[in-house]
């Protein structure tokens, strides 16, 4: 019988659930991670929520570890890369606490319109400064949602049933899905001006980092209120302290920080500023949520060997993983090469499958497609949550499995439509399981997608290459591998250059390169 170690408080009902679904149950909580060390090993499970670290060395003692249930959506307390090293499945539970934290927001944007903090402490001083607290109304007002997925969407409709105008910036946000939820959707640029409030519901990647920056804080209208119960670190927090100050946000208010716990803090004590301690999951109802669907979750994987929101395993049964590993590595990278260059302006995906791709099961390589488009814009994407997230931005994904034999004993192609028309990738197994791109964008490109990459489209014109390789060389990025390509075989056309390079372009040596004569695009890539 499986053995499941509850090592946080937890609702009982976790419990209950564990015990009627066959699997074994402790309820330790409270522990030292020495004392975790000591007795982990005996456990086939552990649900946690965020008060265990479950770090290398704990991974190391739990011997017996299949899977590790986070009873919330942050895994900031779990090694991912050593689970996935020690073959441990680590599950998250996104979607429980999604009304909880929206609400949240909700309640912090009443709280910035009325000032109810400062009001409530001057009122019971005994000051009773009426006069002072001046508000606002919501209605009417228009409120900007950055990432409008499944907290941002339900933030939007309860700010529509307060009568406000909600317009939304999110790359995956499709005009379809924006009219399905009532919103507008925009670019960053004119959200910062429009937006009289500004809600975050993002996660924090390398592309939302400091996503407001001073510099896009500057961009707002003056009297503008923030509130983030998102991550922290989407805003600068230093920034905002300046633009409170000045006056030109007219009020903040956080339920997280860059730093947590966030006993210290540069924004503490500035004027018009409402903290509270991350509590946007802390509701009765969240914590039942999340505590019943971790264990449902664990139980299911345990006995059944069924896999649901896990962050580094993809759905796929025994039989089927062998001949679908090397499919899922190439659709993963086709992904993401088109995500890369395709970026915000995705509005549908379509894959297809020919020669012996076509006699498997083509979900699990759609996953991995969708799995790697989104990887640039979310840190818990996953084969196994990609497609949900994708159907939640309303991107319209279709599946086309094509019989005919093609110039290749099997092909992959990735299909995006955007705003400035369809765009395709297309890759095959060398020697049966060896990735390779193919095709891009119409052009025959043969190339390995693997580590930092630099995409070149020119002219194609004498000289060029030896012009990129003194520029490359000259800012000391040594050349891997080119792999060149041209959309016919007339000289003078366009063409495509695909170089493999040792190390990350910055910002000024891309620059370089995009000031060479005939250049029309220049994109750095990075592959895993």
């Amino acid at each position: 019988m499986p053995k499941v170690l509850i090592s946080d408080k937890m609702d009982p009902k976790a419990a209950e659930i564990f015990r009627d679904r066959g699997v074994e149950v402790d309820e330790i909580t409270g522990q030292t991670p020495e004392e975790l060390l000591k007795i982990i090993g005996d456990y086939d499970g552990l649900a946690i929520r965020s008060s265990t670290k479950v770090t290398p060395e704990i991974l190391d003692a739990a011997t017996n570890l299949k899977v590790v249930g986070r009873a919330g959506i942050g895994v900031d307390n779990v090694d991912i890369p050593a689970a996935s090293a020690k073959g441990v499945v680590v599950m998250n539970t996104p979607f429980g606490n999604s009304i909880t934290t929206a609400e949240h927001a909700i309640a912090m944007m009443f709280a910035l319109a009325r000032q109810l903090p400062s009001a409530d402490a001057s009122t019971q001083a005994g000051k009773w400064e009426k006069s002072k607290y001046m508000g606002v109304e919501l209605t009417s007002k228009t409120l900007g949602l950055i990432g409008a997925g499944n907290i941002g969407s339900i933030v939007a409709e309860r700010a529509i049933g307060l009568r406000m105008k909600v317009i939304a910036y999110d790359p995956f946000l499709t005009e379809d899905r924006a009219v399905e939820i009532g919103v507008e959707k925009v670019a960053l640029d004119d959200l910062l001006g429009r937006a009289d409030f500004i809600t975050m519901h993002t996660p924090l990647t390398d592309q939302t980092r400091n996503i407001l920056s001073a510099e896009a804080l500057a961009k707002t209208r003056p009297g503008v209120r923030i509130i983030n119960c998102a991550r922290g670190g989407l805003i600068d927090e230093t920034a905002l302290k300046d633009a409170l100050e000045s006056g030109h946000v007219a009020g903040a208010a956080l339920d997280v920080y860059a730093e947590e716990p966030a006993k210290e803090n540069p924004l503490f004590g500035t004027p018009n500023l409402i903290c509270t301690p991350h509590l946007g999951a802390s509701t009765s109802e969240a914590q039942v949520n999340v505590a019943i669907q971790v264990a449902e979750q664990m139980a299911d994987y345990l006995v059944n060997g069924g896999v649901t929101n896990a962050l580094n395993m993809p759905s796929l049964s025994a039989e089927q993983a062998p001949k679908l590993k090397p499919y899922m590595a190439l659709a993963t990278q086709l992904g993401s090469l088109v995500g890369q260059l395709a970026g915000d302006q995705i509005r549908g995906v379509s894959v297809e499958v020919e020669g012996a791709a076509a006699e498997l099961d083509q979900k699990p390589i759609t996953a991995a497609v969708l799995a790697g488009l989104m990887r640039a814009y979310s840190d818990t994407v996953n084969m196994v949550n990609a497609p949900y997230l994708a159907k939640e931005r309303g991107l319209d994904v279709r599946e086309v499995r094509h019989e005919r034999e093609g110039d290749y004993h099997t092909l992959v192609r990735v299909s995006v439509s955007t705003s400035e028309g369809d765009k395709s990738v297309a890759g095959t197994l060398f020697g049966s399981s060896g990735p390779r791109l193919v095709e891009m964008f119409g052009i025959k490109v043969e190339a390995d997608l693997e580590g930092d990459m630099l995409y070149i489209v020119n002219e194609d014109q004498p000289g060029f290459i030896g012009s990129v390789g003194s520029t490359l060389g000259q800012a000391d990025v040594n050349i891997g591998t080119f792999h060149l390509g041209r959309r016919s075989d007339v000289p003078g056309g366009e063409a495509v250059l695909l170089l493999s390079i040792d190390s990350p372009v910055e910002e000024p040596v891309l620059w370089s390169v995009c000031q060479l004569e005939g250049v029309k695009t220049v994109k750095a890539l990075r592959f895993e």
